[in-house]
């Protein structure tokens, strides 16, 4: 990876709802992007936190600018049960924003 290119900075999100329905998703999430920075360079997590008003858990992740968020979105779908996948509308600069939730 070039040195002079940017990371971007993403907030992966799972809903309280999604959250109490599966509970083990949380970890397993975790897992898998750990091993998601195992498999590719310039990927990594930041910080990982439960916000306490909404019950949100939030991973807040580094990646590298060619790196397709969505396609990543995909491979986490196949390991975790059916969800709802969004991007979370922000206007600029804040971060983007991913949210999991419960299928309706």
């Amino acid at each position: 990876m070039d040195e002079q290119e940017p990371l971007q900075v993403i907030e992966l999100r799972i809903s309280y709802r999604y959250a109490t329905a599966h509970p083990w998703v949380i970890q397993a999430v975790g897992g898998f992007l750990s091993a998601y920075f195992m498999e590719y360079p310039g990927f990594r997590v930041q910080r990982y936190m439960e916000e306490l008003e909404s019950g949100t858990h939030l991973w807040i992740c580094e990646i590298p600018p060619n790196m397709k968020v969505l396609r990543l979105l995909k491979r986490l779908k196949e390991d975790i049960p059916p969800c709802l996948t969004q991007q979370i509308a922000t206007d600029p600069p804040a971060r983007p924003r991913y949210l999991i939730d419960c299928p309706e």
